[in-house]
């Protein structure tokens, strides 16, 4: 399993605020997502480039959830291929049987037998 990116997610009502955060730690907006799940769901990609040149990255997620959670957003290059790992692992899908499939992406999020949850993703790339 090849792995692109790994990094944490905040999934949040509030997510202004957690961008706002970050802005003030000095991470900049990169690219942002609408309408995920045919929904008001929103993500924005986040990156703080340090003196040394090493890069960090948050994603920030507007999500109507009763309280605010830490996830690991892990984007692979085979999304078929890690959620069958995973599952052999005993994670659970959290959406049920439901993968969110847009033009440019495939996801959804796998929650561990003791309870931690990782959000993969494979981006789809356009071949000519």
């Amino acid at each position: 399993m090849t792995i692109t990116s790994f990094n944490p997610l905040i999934i949040t009502q509030d997510a202004q605020s957690a961008i706002a955060l970050f802005e003030a730690l000095g991470f900049e907006r990169r690219h942002m997502k609408t309408g995920i799940n045919d929904s008001d769901i929103t993500s924005v990609r986040m990156r703080y480039t340090g003196e040394d040149g090493k890069i960090f990255h948050v994603d920030v997620a507007q999500v109507p959830v009763p309280q605010d959670m830490t996830t690991i957003r892990m984007n692979v290059r085979d999304f078929d291929e890690a959620y069958h790992m995973l599952e052999a692992k005993g994670f659970k899908n959290a959406q049920g049987d439901k993968i969110t499939e847009t033009p440019t992406s495939k996801a959804t999020t796998m929650v561990s037998p003791s309870g931690f949850t990782i959000s993969i993703a494979e981006h789809i790339r356009k071949h000519d």
